[in-house]
């Protein structure tokens, strides 16, 4: 399998490396932002993670990961979200995926207000259709699946980090469902 292939081919680094890209690189990521659709492709539901964080708190996230040295985006984006929701996810992936929008996260949460205190990433954000089986695997807690207007309530958006709640809207923007 592809995943298999680049997990042996050197493209992982080691925490030390990692750590002096980041402190001197922009680290490139992909931001997934799961969603329900119903036959019009009208998105119903709109998936959120539930995530501790180092520091021990809980909150909710997107499907969000690092694009890997000699990594196909298309392929980036496959792999986090089968990391995150499981292999039967089913996720529906044009032949050439477009993001809605590049975020910039920064340490400082004032630059932008998309926030990561551990470095300066820049991730392309899609909304990814999904149609099979989920559940949350590797560092996630739970799964919500959530209609949108629930996605975009301040209740939800406080409990997402990092300025995710704002990119859960402009996704729901994008799709024509500015609440």
């Amino acid at each position: 399998m592809l995943f298999d292939l680049l997990e042996n081919s050197g493209a992982w680094l080691s925490d030390q490396d990692l750590d002096q890209a980041r402190a001197n690189l922009p680290i490139v990521y992909v931001d997934a932002i799961p969603v329900r659709v119903d036959s019009s492709g009208t998105v119903t539901e709109v998936g959120l993670l539930l995530r501790a964080l180092p520091d021990g708190t809980i909150s909710r996230a997107i499907v969000s990961g690092r694009v890997l040295y000699r990594e196909r985006i298309r392929d980036a984006i496959m792999r986090h979200i089968e990391k995150d929701l499981g292999p039967l996810a089913f996720p529906k992936l044009p032949a050439s995926p477009q993001p809605f929008t590049v975020v910039e996260y920064f340490p400082d949460p004032t630059v932008t207000g998309f926030h990561d205190p551990r470095q300066h990433a820049i991730s392309l954000a899609y909304v990814v259709p999904v149609e099979g089986e989920c559940v949350p695997s590797q560092d996630s807690l739970d799964l919500m699946w959530v209609s949108p207007a629930d996605a975009t309530s301040p209740e939800f958006e406080a409990e997402i980090v990092g300025g995710q709640g704002r990119l859960v809207r402009m996704a729901l923007a994008h799709c024509g469902l500015l609440l």
